[in-house]
This record gives C-alpha cells, structure tokens and sequence, in this order.
C-alpha cells in the first residue's frame, strides 16, 4: 500500500499550507521562521522549507517531512540574513516531490533570486503554465523539474522581474492569476505577501519590535512573539524592506474566505475576520444543540476539531460533556507502509475510548464534518464495542457534496458520502443513507445558515462551495483542473514531439548549508 493510497483510505479532509514571512534585522530570521512554520504544521504535512537572504544572495533549504524533521539547529544556524519565508506543504497541485517542496526558487536575468511559498490553488494553471512553456521557463532544456502551480508564478515573477524590479513584475503578474493563493516571496533584500482578490485563505500582518511578520494564522503571529496588526486584504501585495512597509492594490476585492477555515482547517487560537475560530465552533455547537436535540446521558467530540463545538453543544443542552475519547497527539502522517495487522487498527492508532466513561452511556458524538463516512463509521463501532448503549451523530457542518478546487483537497465527488450513491435522493433519504452507513441511531447536520451565522461574517463574504457548490471563482474545464495538471501537460507536450528534457535550476540554491 502506497503512502498516498493509505491517505485515502482516511477521513479527514486534507489542508493545503502554510506561509510565514518576516523581515527583521537583527533577529535570527530563520529560527523565527522556524517557529511559525511549527505552528502552522496543521496546515501541511508532506514537506517544509525555508529561504533566507542576507542583502547579497538567496539561500533555501527545503525536504519531505514534518518541520521538526527537515531542520536541526545545525541547519538553521547556517541561514543567516534579515528576510526569510517558510512553507509547510500538503500538495494540491503537483505530486509529493522533493522538486514540488516550497520555497520554490527562480534566477532572475539580472543575476538576483526569487524565492516564493503558496497556500492555494489557482484555476488557471494550465493557461499559467502555457504562457511559461512558451517563454521556456517550462517543460525545456535548464527548465525546473517541479510541476506545481507555485513554482509557475516563482517561473513568471522572476522572467518579469528581468526588465523591472520584482514589485512591479508581482503587480503585472497578479491581476493575470485566478483561484486562491497566499504567497510570500522575497529577493535579497524585500519581503513581500500577497493574497488574492477573493481572501479564499486568510493572511496577517504582525509586527516585532525590530520588524515584520506575515503567516497563514494569527496564531503563528503570537508564537514567535508579534502583535497583530491587521489581516491583509483581498487583492492586496505589501512590500517590506528598510522603508516601511507598502500597500499596493492589484485588484478590486470581492472576499469570498473559506468558511471550512472556521469549521476545521484553521486553529482554534487564531482569528480570521476579527472572529475567534474557538468561538466560531462552541457557538456552531450550540446552534446545533437548539437545531438538533436529543435525549442523551454525555456529549463527546472527536479530538481536536470536534471538541470546541461539543463543548457548545453540551452548554445549550445542558447534557454533560465529558472526554470520551484520547487522541494520540504523535500519530500523524507515514511514509512508511503499515502491515496488514497495523491496516486492521485504523482510526485504532488515533483515538482510543475511555470505557468507563462512556459505557452504558447514551451519548451525542459530536465531529467537525464527514468526507467519506470511513472515520465516523469506524468510531461508532469502536463505541459501541466499549458499552455505549446509543450512538447519536452531531456533525458541526452541512453535508459535503462539492469537491474543492481552492486550496483543500477532499475526496472526489464520488468518493464523498453525502453525494456518492445518493443521486436523486432528497435531503432527508441522504441523511438516513449516511445514517446506516456509519451505523449511528441519529445524524443531523448543522444547516448552512446556522454554520455561516456562527462566524459572524456576511454570507456574501463567505465562499461554501464544498457544501452548496456555488463557485464563487469560475472554474476552467475539467481536463484543465486537477492535482496533476501540469504532469499530464508535460507528458502530452513529449508526446507530441516537443522537447522536454529537464534540470533542475534550483540545486545552486537549495543545497544543505
């Protein structure tokens, strides 16, 4: 069993990343960097790095693995400077690659370097990646080996940077691109940061006594010790260097963030839109208490992400919560492929019941969502194998039934349970379907409104695609979407005869120091 087939054997919706930026002289920029990207680890899994630059030239160093995997003290008291960026990576674009880690790296003709890190995905990638085969900055002799919609904008910022200054190449490059992206990137000198007109992803501004710093979450922000200052706006690109820092807009804003980010992807100490995401969810849970009651001894979430709206389900309800179930907090993602035995164990290896505290309980499991039903269906049977007498299903947002193209990778359509073998059953045959596929005696979804009401934003603001599968941002078609698009241009482009022989341009800046 592949690591990627293990994956999608689980549950659980996967994030897409993280960035973080600071600029600060006199601080030791690459550790700072270090921290953030730490806490934002949440947010990907598969790969990390980090670029520094000390005024003259450009450094990344980037691997496979969890953060505290990919650096040791070693490493990064060898990445001296005063601007850095760092990345956490889950793939949504591009397979899990070394060449596909982030900070992707590009030479500029003038000699300088660019260095960028995405949270996103853009809808246009293969318009993108067309118009960067044809500058030969792809898919040609010297051209990357990476093939995510990251290192295209990495090709193209530094191509346009060769006739003017990396500000106004991002300024002419990003009115051009579609979809959702957060990006940090630097040269030797300025950090910059970026978030697209639509806000799909949240991104903040923080300040240091000695500087600056932008990341994907607040909560990054009060780690390494900086003050928030405000969100960054749709449509907006800042510029930080010795003179400040400066706001540029490169297109109208229409937000449309994630509500997902409230539900699940975010951490529960950040804030996003002025709103608390812990209190976003204890206030779904109680709305979901007042939308769904019903008769039972204890109310339990399943940790982390379903605890906060338990917690509000218990206080409108007035039933009890109680720690039903422990998580072990070190069981993340493996490249190594388990036994057959160790397959067996499944959601075994991540939560455990507390039987005496559930058994001969009717209890109210509350979870942030359900993807597939495998984890929820596991779950209850390993409930009620450990003495709960009723299971009841309370699940923090509405049905999945869209995939997501801007940032988070669900299952795909036919795989999700809300929509798959469901076609032409109405609400209430969909929820009786899930119902006895994952063996509980009652499910009930929070409604869309209930879920949107919580995070205090104006529904227009919000994008619920994955729910309602109203795109607010048009989509190309279908052949054009996809995590491999820029694989199966390349391989189609070799088969038509053009060349496609790659090297790898980074290895110069992306040796170990």
């Amino acid at each position: 069993m592949t690591a990627e087939h293990i994956e999608q054997t689980e549950n659980d919706p996967k994030e897409e990343c993280g960035v973080f930026g600071v600029w600060a002289p006199g601080e030791d920029v690459a550790k700072l960097t270090y921290y953030g990207l730490y806490a934002l680890q949440h947010r990907g899994q598969e790969a990390a790095g980090i670029a520094v630059a000390d005024g003259s030239q450009v450094l990344v160093f980037k691997d496979l693995g969890l953060v505290s995997q990919v650096f040791d003290e070693q490493t990064l008291a060898a990445m001296e400077g005063h601007v850095a960026i760092g990345h956490c990576r889950y793939s949504t674009t591009g397979s899990t690659t070394w060449e596909n880690a982030q900070p992707v790296f590009r030479n500029t003709a003038a000699g300088t370097g660019v260095a960028l890190g995405h949270n996103g995905n853009l809808v246009n990638t293969t318009e993108l990646s067309t118009r960067a085969r044809d500058a030969g900055l792809i898919g040609m002799r010297g051209a990357t080996a990476a093939t995510t919609d990251s290192d295209i904008l990495g090709a193209l910022l530094a191509h346009g940077a060769a006739d003017a200054t990396l500000e106004q190449a991002a300024l002419e490059l990003l009115p051009t691109v579609r979809g959702a992206f957060c990006l940090t990137f630097m040269d030797e000198n300025t950090l910059y940061a970026a978030r697209d007109p639509h806000g799909v992803r949240p991104l903040s501004l923080g300040r240091l006594d000695r500087g600056w710093v932008v990341a994907s979450e607040t909560a990054a922000l009060d780690i390494v010790g900086a003050a928030f200052v405000r969100d960054i706006e749709p449509g907006e690109l800042l510029a930080i260097d010795a003179d400040g820092v400066r706001s540029t807009r490169f297109a109208n804003p229409t937000p449309k963030g994630c509500v997902f980010e409230y539900v699940y992807l975010a951490r529960p100490d950040s804030v996003i839109g002025g709103r608390s995401v812990h209190a976003t969810r204890v206030d779904i849970g109680r709305r979901l208490a007042r939308e769904a009651p019903v008769e039972a001894d204890l109310v339990i979430g399943v940790p982390e992400s379903g605890t906060p709206a338990a917690v509000g389900y218990a206080q409108e309800s007035g039933i009890p919560f109680g720690q039903g179930l422990m998580k072990n907090a070190y069981v993340g993602r493996t490249f190594i492929q388990p036994s057959q035995t160790i397959r067996q164990l499944g959601i075994r290896l991540k939560l455990n019941p507390l039987k005496e505290v559930i058994r001969g309980k009717r209890l109210i499991v509350v979870d942030d969502s359900i993807v597939r039903g495998n984890t929820q269906r596991a779950l209850i049977r390993m409930l009620r194998e450990a003495g709960a007498v009723e299971v009841h299903v309370r699940i923090a947002s509405p049905p999945v039934k869209w995939p997501c193209f801007y940032g988070i990778d669900f299952a795909t359509p036919a795989e999700l349970i809300a929509n798959a073998s469901n076609s032409g059953a109405n609400e209430d045959e969909m929820l009786d379907s899930v119902r006895r596929a994952i063996g509980a005696d009652s499910l009930t979804y929070i409604s869309q409104q209930g879920m949107i009401a919580a995070t205090e934003q104006p529904a227009s603001r919000l994008c619920s695609a994955c729910f309602d599968g109203n795109y607010p941002i048009e989509l190309p078609s279908e052949s054009a979407l996809g995590k491999n698009v820029i694989e199966h241009m390349l391989a189609n482009a070799a088969r038509s005869g053009m060349p496609v022989q790659v090297d790898n341009d980074n290895a110069s800046a992306l040796r170990r120091p």
